[in-house]
């Protein structure tokens, strides 16, 4: 707590202070110089966003297990009423790309990455299925991804953080929607 009341806050005409940012520079610049190279891993990045949005609708269509898409929807609606209150506006420096999700430069959220929490959600449900392999890879991805973003300015660090808080507390959170709905019958 003492640390909190001791550091000057930063000047409203300063940019952010995000040490995700200072830890990406030299990332930053050599995406900067290669839009080929942001565009290359933005893409992957999608594929990789696609591949949590494939294994969670899976889970419910062909295994017939709602959990891990009530926790998607949970976080979802959250998100969504967190990113009407407060609109930030995009990292200085940020990079975007025709390819990255959502595909074709089009507005989103900052806070808190949907894309972080979505893989969380995954993984959280490959591990309770014993897909422990599966489950490392998502988290593997997920922290290229977190590089990547952050590199990028496609979030700061917070939003990254939060994200994997998320990704948890919803997947908690849809845990005991379905005990709820099993002891309602």
């Amino acid at each position: 707590m003492g640390v909190e009341y001791t550091l000057r806050m930063v000047p409203s005409s300063s940019p952010p202070l995000d040490l995700g940012f200072i830890l990406t520079r030299s990332l930053h610049t050599l995406l900067a110089s290669s839009p080929a190279l942001n565009s290359a891993l933005a893409a992957l990045n999608t594929v990789f966003v696609g591949m949590q949005a494939t294994y969670i609708v899976w889970t419910l269509l062909v295994e017939g297990r709602p959990r891990p898409t009530i926790a998607a929807l949970f976080m979802f609606t959250c998100r969504g009423i967190l990113g009407c209150s407060t609109q930030l506006p995009l990292p200085q420096g940020f990079l975007g790309s025709g390819v990255d999700f959502p595909v074709g430069n089009v507005s989103f959220f900052l806070f808190f990455s949907g894309h972080v929490a979505g893989s969380i959600i995954a993984s959280l449900d490959m591990r309770r299925m014993r897909r422990y392999e599966m489950a490392w890879v998502f988290d593997a991805l997920n922290l290229l991804q977190g590089i990547r973003l952050l590199a990028s300015r496609g979030h700061y660090t917070i939003d990254l953080a939060v994200g994997v808080g998320a990704g948890f507390l919803f997947d908690i959170l849809a845990g005991k929607y379905e005990e709820s709905k099993k002891h309602a019958h």
